[in-house]
């Protein structure tokens, strides 16, 4: 009874001057306004908020339009974006309807005595209708009864995004509109002018994405309590790249770059060669540790900048290994040559403290050292395995034997500076075949 009477309160301010309301009922006095709103009594006489239009009958037809106003942040890490829109609903409900023309705009708390959607935002993590200065809603009436109940509603929705291509990734996410308790039964949702029902996404500047494309679907909800009709807002997000550019990928391809010029200093500065093979694998180790620090939560995705800045990471570790084994072979190379020279000075020494008793130990250990030396060189070069009289097991150790004095021969490395020659070259070459695969399988695969 309260209701009826605060209804009745309420659309006495919409009638005309010349008229009268009561508690109760309207009463009409002469007037040269010919308007007239019998409708409005259906608000207080036999009006019921707990019944949907055509209750028993055919189900109602909800027509939905959006404005999308803003979309101010989209999270990798929780995989949800958050967007404030504008959620206009359209119905008609017989009983509304009244004499003209016009239409007329009520106050937003008649709302409480009037039936409206049960719409909900599937996925929807966290929600809230704004209420300053009051409550943002409104509520429109024409006179064939239609209903037109707008709704500004800020909301984060779930999304589940692929970064395995990140940052050159593009993300499709969907805003689904979903009756909470009537089923396809009772209503039917349907987009007002299909994809022109979307109004602000082409227009809407975000920070690290552009909207490619987005378009709308209707279709059904199957539940255990029946079939729901839901309408489907879906829209893609390609992510900018050139910020990635020039924060990761340009500074990790220096890095590259600056571990090759140790192929041109000799291998006798240790130092200087040493320094830039540390310094640029400490440089690349911060920067992978910073580009995946903002998506902490995201590790367990191996995304594209994860495998870009693996290979750079291996390139640069590969030319401190270069040098490694460059300057190994060579002092190794110097070792074997320092017991065969000797300087001049140390040679004219010993001519002069001379005698024969030297001149008769030295002939004698030269001559061993040439038996010695004979028999290295024997053993070293391929041995003939084809002597009748060794033994079976004797000539497949020989085989064997030779068969490794090639391969360690096809390995060992004759001039080391030829090492640095060759890096000068192979380096470069394959990092920009490794840049040609990958860019090509991230941009059209």
């Amino acid at each position: 009874m309260f209701c009826r009477y605060f209804c009745v309160f309420s659309l006495c301010l919409f009638l005309p001057t010349q008229r009268r309301c009561s508690l109760g009922h309207v009463s009409n006095l002469p007037s040269s306004d010919a308007t007239s709103l019998p409708g409005f009594e259906n608000l207080t006489m036999g009006y019921n908020k707990y019944l949907r239009p055509y209750f028993g009958g055919e189900p109602v037809q909800i027509a939905m339009s959006l404005d999308i106003a803003s979309i101010s942040s989209i999270s990798e890490s929780d995989m949800d974006y958050t967007a404030t829109i504008y959620l206009q609903q359209r119905w008609t409900d017989p009983r509304l309807v009244f004499h003209g023309n016009k239409s007329f705009s009520l106050d937003a708390r008649l709302v409480e005595l009037l039936w409206v959607p049960d719409t909900y935002i599937v996925e929807s993590k966290k929600s809230f209708l704004h209420d300053v200065t009051v409550g943002n809603r409104l509520i429109r009436l024409f006179s064939n009864g239609t209903i037109l109940y707008a709704l500004r509603i800020t909301t984060t929705v779930a999304c589940n995004m692929d970064l395995s291509k990140y940052p050159m990734d593009t993300q499709t996410c969907r805003l689904q509109l979903e009756s909470w308790g009537y089923n396809e039964n009772d209503v039917v949702f349907t987009w007002l002018r299909g994809n022109d029902s979307v109004h602000g996404l082409e227009k809407l500047q975000l920070s690290q994405y552009t909207v490619e494309r987005y378009y709308t679907l209707a279709s059904k909800s199957q539940q255990e309590t029946g079939n729901y009709p839901r309408l489907i807002l879906q829209f893609e997000l390609r992510r900018n790249v050139l910020y990635f550019i020039l924060e990761t990928y340009v500074p990790s391809t220096l890095l590259v770059m600056l571990s090759w010029v140790s192929f041109w200093i000799t291998l006798d500065s240790v130092p200087a060669r040493t320094c830039i093979g540390v310094t640029t694998v400490l440089s690349m180790t911060t920067l992978m540790i910073g580009s995946r620090s903002s998506l902490s939560k995201t590790n367990c995705f191996i995304k594209a900048i994860d495998v870009y800045l693996g290979i750079c990471f291996s390139f640069i570790f590969g030319a401190l290994v270069e040098y490694a084994v460059a300057h190994y072979s060579s002092s190794q190379k110097c070792a074997a040559k320092a017991p065969r020279e000797r300087s001049a000075n140390e040679l004219a020494k010993e001519m002069e403290e001379v005698n024969i008793s030297n001149i008769f130990n030295s002939s004698i250990t030269s001559y061993k050292q040439k038996i010695s030396f004979t028999s290295i060189e024997i053993s070293s070069n391929n041995v003939n395995c084809s002597d009748l009289t060794m033994k079976t097991h004797e000539k497949i150790k020989c085989v064997l034997r030779n068969k490794m004095h090639r391969i360690i021969g096809y390995f060992t490395i004759q001039n080391p500076s030829n090492v640095d020659h060759y890096s000068k070259l192979l380096f470069p070459l394959f990092f920009m075949l490794v840049n040609v695969f990958y860019w090509a399988y991230y941009l059209y695969f």
